[in-house]
């Protein structure tokens, strides 16, 4: 099995941590090591040749900072951002010209997964089935809430069992529902958050995108027949950012038969963190505890994430409730905990007024 990190995102709602030179997969947001980091040691399973990494060509030194041990030639450099199905497009194509058949695992470097052996294991039995039954798989979580910044996938009868772990038919996706959908998703108990994390053969998945995405597999082609030349990087630079730009989900898994589709379930402790609110609620035990950092002193207040990344400065909070406090050296956010989804307005209105604070 190969793994493909992608971590080329922006993560612009957690600014003003998250900056465009330094996102959030290359930030220490939710312990001593940078998201990247845990997503890196999380695969520590494989051997480092079998560990590729995609990302934007301006984060490909945090990547060797970060990542060491990573061989050079597995950092694939994408040179415009044209969302998931291109990049792991990419991946594949780039996998496919030294091993055809090889299973590829796609890995997130920006979220959170508490249960690491849970993950190895599920990682391995998807492994087994995309060998097996040549099928596109998906390690996926329960809903715990009717979350609308999510897609969901619905899931029909258990039609295998692998390793002890059950394998169910698939249904269909639904991207980010509106929340009364949501909510009927959750009641219905046969929706699972879509966490992204396919497993499936290189071959098989490059057919996916000659059937549903010709012009963009095309283009992959073309790269894939440069690498090793010197053409590559002019093929790359002019090839991939002619790419349809658009999610994997939209543009291959919402297309494929079902039939060829399985859902792995499991239970992964897993949250995309995407704002300080879900930051401070995957890492405390309670709605009314402070998540902090850096130096702080808290009294009388609750419920509020406060993190300081000046050294030369304390925060010192009285009588506050459900605040995200985000301290930098040359930027200070203060947002209600419940809005920081809004955090992406203020970056929007800096790109007009103060893009180096970005």
């Amino acid at each position: 099995m190969k793994a493909v990190v992608l971590a080329g995102g922006s993560g612009t709602r957690l600014w003003p941590l998250s900056r465009t030179s330094k996102p959030k997969q290359f930030q220490k947001l939710t312990s001593n090591k940078t998201m990247f980091e845990e997503a890196m040691e999380r695969i520590n399973f494989l051997n480092p040749e079998d560990i590729y990494v995609a990302t934007n060509k301006k984060f490909v030194q945090l990547v060797k900072k970060q990542a060491p041990t990573i061989p050079s030639e597995n950092i694939i450099e994408e040179p415009a951002l044209r969302d998931t199905a291109s990049c792991i497009g990419l991946a594949a194509a780039v996998i496919a010209q030294k091993h055809p058949e090889e299973v590829m695992a796609v890995i997130y470097a920006d979220h959170l997964i508490q249960e690491r052996d849970e993950f190895v294991e599920k990682l391995k039995t998807a492994e087994k089935v995309a060998n097996d039954q040549k099928s596109l798989n998906i390690i996926e979580v329960n809903a715990k809430f009717p979350n609308v910044n999510l897609g969901y996938v619905q899931v029909g009868d258990k039609i295998d069992e692998v390793d002890g772990s059950p394998i169910l038919s698939f249904k269909k996706f639904t991207e980010k529902p509106d929340l009364e959908t949501a909510k009927s998703f959750l009641e219905s108990g046969d929706y699972l958050w879509n966490t992204g994390y396919y497993v499936w053969r290189v071959d098989v998945i490059l057919e996916a995108y000659k059937n549903h995405l010709p012009d963009t597999y095309e283009r992959l082609m073309r790269i894939q027949d440069a690498i090793n030349t010197p053409e590559y990087e002019i093929t790359l630079n002019t090839e991939y950012p002619e790419c349809q730009k658009i999610s994997i989900d939209y543009a291959i898994m919402e297309k494929v038969d079902p039939s060829t589709v399985r859902i792995i379930p499991a239970d992964l402790g897993w949250s995309d963190i995407g704002t300080w609110h879900s930051l401070h609620e995957e890492l405390t035990d309670s709605k009314d505890a402070n998540l902090t950092r850096g130096q702080t002193l808290e009294i009388e207040s609750q419920g509020s994430i406060i993190y300081n990344d000046d050294p030369n400065k304390t925060i010192v909070t009285v009588g506050l409730e459900n605040l995200a406090i985000i301290n930098t050296p040359d930027a200070l956010l203060i947002v209600d905990k419940n809005k920081s989804q809004d955090v992406k307005k203020a970056v929007e209105k800096l790109k007009e007024e103060q893009e180096n604070l970005l």
